[in-house]
Parts: C-alpha cells; sequence; structure tokens
C-alpha cells in the first residue's frame, strides 16, 4: 500500500480506454489496460490491482461474466470494482450492484465524476488495509506473549471465543463482542518480560521467582497502554486485571468484587476453564464436568457468581466451541 494505487480499466473501446487514460493522466494511479472481458481475467491471472474499472457491455465475456469469475476466485474477490455501461436503466445497475460491483458510472464519463468515485472507492480500500494490518499486529503480539511459554497456540483463540460467547450473553453489543475477541488473546502479552528461567521452570516457584512472575500484568499494562486504539486500550485493561480474584486475594493490586473491571472478570473465567481443559506438558486436561465443578467451587472467591451462573446456562455453546477446536486441532 506504500504503492501507487493500482487500477485496471477494462472496455472493448479503444476511444473509451484512450479517453480514460487523458483524464486520469493527472492522478496518482498505476494504469493498467484491457480491451476485453478475456484480456482482462489473463491480466487477474499475472496480477491484482486495487480497483477494476470495467464496462458492462463487451464482446463475449461481458462485465456481468467478468466479475462471477472474479467472485469465484479467492485471490480476485475482493477487488473493488466501478462498473461503467452506457445502459441508463435502474435494473442494470440493480444487477451490477447485486453482481458484487462497489459502485456504478454511467457513460459518457465525466472526469471529475470519475475521479471523485475513484477516490473514494480507494479510500474504502486504504481503510481495509489499515484495519487488516491492524488486526495482523494484534495477533502477532497475543502470539509473542506466549511464544516461550508451554501455552498451545490455539489457546488464545478459543480462549477469546469463550470470552465474546460470555460477554454476549452478558448482554453487550456485537460491536463490543468482537473487540473482546480481539483483545482478549493479549492478556498475557507481559510474559514477553519475564526471565525464561522463571517463565519455563519445570518445578513450583519459590517467592522471589513469584514475585517475577506477577509483574507480567503490568509489564502487558505497559505496553499495551501506548496505544489509545479501543483494542488495546481494551487489552491493557485485560492484562492488568486478569489475575484479580473477586475475593480480593488476587493481584497485582488486590481489587475486589466490582473494583474488577467486567472485561478482566470474563477473560478470569474463560482463561482458567480453557487451561483446565487443555492437555500441558505438567498435566492431563481435566474433563469439562471437572472444570465445571471447579469452577462452581471457586464462585465469589476466583469468579464473579454472576458470571458463573451465566457460564453454566451458555454450556452448551462452551461446549460447542471446545469440540470444534479439538475437531480442528485433530485435523
Amino acid at each position: 500500500m506504500l504503492s501507487k494505487s493500482s487500477i485496471l480499466v477494462v472496455d472493448d473501446s479503444p476511444a473509451t480506454l484512450a479517453n480514460i487514460q487523458e483524464m486520469l493522466s493527472d492522478s496518482p494511479y498505476e494504469l493498467a489496460f484491457a480491451n476485453s472481458g478475456e484480456s482482462a481475467m489473463e491480466f487477474l491471472a499475472r496480477k491484482v490491482p486495487d480497483l477494476v474499472l470495467l464496462d458492462i457491455q463487451m464482446g463475449e465475456m461481458g462485465g456481468f461474466e467478468v466479475m462471477k469469475m472474479m467472485h469465484s476466485n479467492p485471490e480476485l474477490c475482493e477487488i473493488k470494482v466501478i462498473v461503467m455501461t452506457s445502459a441508463n436503466n435502474l435494473e442494470t445497475e440493480i444487477e451490477a450492484l447485486a453482481s458484487g460491483a462497489s459502485d456504478f458510472i454511467h457513460k459518457p464519463l465525466h472526469p471529475d465524476i470519475l475521479k471523485l468515485r475513484i477516490n473514494n472507492l480507494l479510500a474504502t480500500v486504504r481503510t481495509e488495509y489499515l484495519e487488516r494490518t491492524h488486526r495482523e499486529a494484534i495477533e502477532m503480539i497475543a502470539i509473542a506473549g506466549h511464544y516461550n511459554d508451554n501455552e498451545t497456540g490455539e489457546h488464545i483463540w478459543r480462549m477469546a471465543d469463550y470470552a465474546a460467547l460470555i460477554a454476549e450473553a452478558e448482554g453487550f453489543s456485537p460491536e463490543e463482542v468482537e473487540l473482546i475477541r480481539i483483545a482478549a488473546p493479549m492478556h498475557d502479552t507481559g510474559k514477553i518480560g519475564i526471565p525464561d528461567a522463571v517463565l519455563k521452570k519445570p518445578a513450583k516457584l519459590d517467592a522471589d521467582e513469584w514475585r517475577i512472575m506477577k509483574r507480567h500484568t503490568q509489564i502487558g499494562h505497559q505496553i499495551l497502554s501506548r496505544s489509545k486504539a479501543p483494542a488495546f486500550a481494551l487489552a491493557s485493561q485485560i492484562a492488568l486485571n486478569h489475575h484479580e480474584r473477586f475475593d480480593g486475594t488476587g493481584y497485582p493490586t488486590g481489587y475486589k468484587g466490582n473494583q474488577i473491571p467486567l472485561i478482566s472478570r470474563i477473560v478470569t473465567l474463560a482463561d482458567v476453564y480453557d487451561a483446565l481443559t487443555m492437555e500441558r506438558p505438567y498435566k492431563e486436561a481435566w474433563s469439562s464436568d471437572k472444570a465445571y465443578e471447579y469452577i462452581i467451587e471457586e464462585s465469589g472467591k476466583l469468579f464473579d457468581p454472576k458470571l458463573v451462573e451465566t457460564f453454566i446456562r451458555i454450556r452448551p455453546e462452551v461446549e460447542r466451541i471446545r469440540i470444534a477446536y479439538g475437531a480442528k486441532e485433530a485435523s
């Protein structure tokens, strides 16, 4: 995305191709041209542009057929398409948009309208790119937090799905639930600052080592709070508080009950359940029944009693997630 945005212009009229080239001559785009649907598909097999400017009415392979082939190809289906046509009727416009076009423009083309439509659509391409990059960065941070410990890769994503499920059952909005699903995997980011001798010690930690280990909550908060982006702001809160206990005997602050942020109480429950039901080098996986018995026993001590009630109520959905990940790991 640091390079010029690329546009493939497809039209069977040499005059139209030349006209568009002239209209966009002062624009910061890398332009390519195809004079048929077939040549457009040949180009797309070699290179994926950011945008296709596509005529509807061409020879053997028209614009609708090109869009159909693009949307059946995983590598091409997300390319933005602006449809061009001389047909001035509502039916054609509806069919174009229903076929996957992102926008629609009538011929004869007006230079200012063409540039504005292209600029607006490419702005969405850049936004989607930044959002995808943001999500990938979050995933890498989450993985980095567990890079040196004995957690399995699936743990952080499965735990996040449990947390999102609890949040949904607690009445969080769909947008909040998705934010929790993104932020929860970063809960142990601070482990990146814990020495291997402590993090990987095969025996019980002594008092000094335990003090070092507990610092991962504050280290994670310090790292993640550097960003004001919603996902990182939420993750910093989770990282700091996910080892607090409902009865006030947790760390690092010793918060009690509702002093602990709700999202941290949710992640604590999701994290512990997943840790109990997964196999680790030093323990066998607990059955779901045994894990639920432990969670009920710890209600009001480690866990928020209201969240425990919710977790019991949504157990069928919890089991579906656990089984689905088990099938994924086995495949």
